[in-house]
């Protein structure tokens, strides 16, 4: 059956016209939520759904919720970014983009529901809000729902994000792959993707047999400044009596975090990377640092706004899949920030290559 021969068909079955039918697998805005749902099943219905999968968005309105910060770039350029990524995603389609802000915790359910119960928020997009409250809303009110570095703890809701445990993992990796063994991670935990990429820093030290210690190898911040990573760093750095077990390498939750441990070790007259390297988990705002230039791992930002609209066409076409929660994995930017340390400087803390286990 050709394209003309189905738009007939799914007219004849509906009552609605040729035009009506057209314009809304077409997914163009001048057609009722009525006739876009009739068509939708009845397209569904005759299987002829899976081969639109690439073409436009079949509705004429997305709400995105998103933390009051995310929509100055002065404020989060990471939420910032993820909210382009969205626009230019939908520019393509015929759809208005409306916003609101709430708060990661704690956040306003009267005004979600407010917004939600609105006839223009045909779909919605949720970025970086964890209260588990508005996430049970938002799959209870039925509509199509895609949450953007965020989880869905019941299971509920399609969700996009970085890996960010994995992320962490390979970070680390990458350091102790590099020689290090004395690495100080710098991290700001306000919320649980931080927790998850900490898990996977971790894991990489229990890959390689190094017993994690948080009073060695963690500093915590509240944010994600500049000012406050440096006085974390200066402080750290004074409280070590024995120079001999300074760290090697200090690991950034995020670029300006970096800057605040450069700025640190540079007021002490310690050297980046000759005494002691730098990486950052972010990669995005700067390249370089007192012309050093930054080695980071960059997590992904700009793809999550494109992966987001991916996941809500889907939902849009195949109502009834399965939720899914899609990781991006991040991507090694390898610069001068970090130092190779010969392999006779370090040694694991426990050796299992000792082939003696394995004599009868």
């Amino acid at each position: 059956m050709n394209g003309k021969l189905k738009i007939q068909e799914i007219a004849r079955q509906t009552g609605l016209s040729i035009s009506t039918v057209s314009r809304v697998l077409a997914g163009k805005a001048n057609t009722s939520a009525e006739a876009r749902q009739r068509v939708l099943a009845c397209a569904q219905q005759n299987g002829i759904l899976q081969g639109l999968s690439n073409g436009r968005l079949m509705l004429n309105n997305v709400m995105v919720f998103a933390p009051q910060r995310a929509f100055d770039v002065r404020t989060d350029i990471f939420y910032y970014k993820v909210i382009q990524g969205i626009t230019t995603a939908l520019a393509q389609h015929d759809v208005r983009i409306r916003y609101c802000g709430l708060e990661e915790q704690h956040s306003d359910s009267v005004l979600f529901l407010e917004k939600m119960s609105d006839p223009l928020t045909e779909a919605v997009l949720i970025i970086g809000i964890d209260d588990e409250h508005i996430h049970t809303l938002a799959a209870d009110l039925n509509k199509p729902c895609i949450l953007i570095n965020c989880t869905d703890r019941q299971m509920r809701l399609d969700s996009v994000s970085p890996d960010h445990q994995l992320i962490g993992e390979y970070s680390a990796n990458y350091l102790l792959q590099q020689g290090h063994s004395r690495i100080l991670n710098l991290q700001c935990l306000r919320r649980n993707t931080m927790e998850l990429r900490l898990a996977g820093i971790k894991q990489a030290y229990m890959r390689h047999n190094i017993p994690f210690d948080d009073r060695q190898h963690l500093v915590t911040t509240s944010g994600f400044g500049s000012e406050e990573a440096e006085q974390a760093i200066t402080a750290f750095i004074n409280s070590v009596t024995d120079r001999a077990q300074l760290p090697t390498a200090i690991l950034a939750g995020g670029d300006y975090m970096a800057v605040g441990a450069v700025n640190a070790l540079k007021k002490m007259h310690i050297s980046v990377p000759g005494h002691i390297s730098v990486m950052s988990t972010d990669g995005f705002n700067l390249a370089e640092i007192h012309d050093v230039p930054l080695t980071s791992v960059h997590v992904p930002r700009d793809e999550l706004g494109a992966e987001a609209i991916a996941l809500l066409q889907r939902r849009m076409l195949r109502p009834d899949a399965p939720p899914s929660n899609m990781l991006l994995h991040g991507r090694l930017a390898v610069r001068a920030s970090v130092k190779r340390l010969s392999q006779n400087k370090v040694s694991p803390a426990v050796s299992t290559h000792d082939h003696r286990l394995y004599d009868a």
